[in-house]
């Protein structure tokens, strides 16, 4: 078999080109998907309804539906839920208050690009770009334009895949922020990186040695920042969007449950899946 014939072989294998990767990908997804919070409450409740009704494993099925029901009630749990996010949104600090005048960090003046990861958004046509990001979208890409506004020089690195026949990610992220003051020609694209990984690699293909800011939603950013790290990246974490704001002392009000708790909870569970899936793989 010669060279072509070798190469159309590996790229139709079932092993082989593309596809074991994104078979890897889908995979990924599948099995965090069913860890979260939600679905896994939702598998064991159903799991432990359908075993009451059988004589032998009746008492397996109570005990599920009570594990259930005892894990919801946690994981809906405001208490529950900052504490467990808590510990993701405190390892990097925020980036300061930045006023006219007074100078800027060091580290940060020295970034030569602002880059910001995709958070998602949603595809309603007649919705300005603004309104159809994500809030976890929304809350990095302002932070974005609080940090270009202090750095005039560095250029602004949007990420986002593409998303079939409707305008991809990075797309609606780059019309977002010239609405909210970022000039055109400061923006550039990463439009087909799937993941944080995927971004990482994409960065420093970009970006070379040149220092970055790296913005993210504070719960993503350990993992974030370690797969930067770990591409080459100098990256500057610049945390955004915080899920736990708790206020100075005790109110009553922080003991409740309500879904904003369970969102909560799921994003340190997906978290602490992701950093474990690449720790495991040596990516930390």
């Amino acid at each position: 078999m010669d060279n072509l014939g070798k190469s159309m072989f590996i790229l139709a294998s079932p092993f082989g080109g593309a596809f074991f990767p994104a078979m890897l990908f889908a995979l990924k997804k599948f099995v965090a998907f069913w860890l979260l919070p939600l679905p896994a409450c939702l598998t064991l409740l159903v799991a432990g309804l359908v075993l009451t009704y059988s004589a032998r494993r009746a008492r397996l099925g109570r005990a599920l539906l009570i594990t259930a029901t005892g894990l919801l009630l946690l994981f809906s749990n405001k208490l529950v839920s900052v504490w467990l996010i808590r510990p993701l949104e405190a390892r990097y600090p925020v980036v300061p208050e930045l006023r006219e005048g007074t100078p800027l960090p060091a580290a940060l003046a020295a970034c030569r690009y602002v880059v910001v990861l995709g958070g998602g958004h949603g595809d309603t046509p007649w919705m300005p770009a603004t309104l159809k990001l994500s809030a976890s979208s929304l809350g990095r890409i302002t932070e974005a334009a609080r940090l270009l506004r202090q750095l005039p020089e560095a250029t602004l690195l949007l990420s986002g895949p593409p998303a079939g026949h409707q305008p991809g990610h990075a797309t609606v992220f780059a019309q977002a922020a010239q609405t909210v003051g970022i000039a055109r020609d400061r923006i550039r694209y990463i439009d087909n990186a799937r993941d944080t990984e995927d971004e990482s690699n994409a960065v420093k293909r970009l970006v070379g040695d040149a220092p970055v800011a790296l913005v993210t939603s504070a719960w993503h950013m350990p993992r974030s920042a370690a797969l930067f790290r770990h591409a080459g990246v100098n990256a500057l974490p610049c945390p955004a969007d915080f899920k736990a704001k708790p206020s100075p002392g005790f109110r009553w009000s922080d003991c409740v449950w309500d879904t904003e708790s369970l969102d909560r909870s799921t994003a340190a569970v997906r978290e602490r899946i992701g950093y474990l899936w690449i720790w495991l793989r040596g990516k930390t």
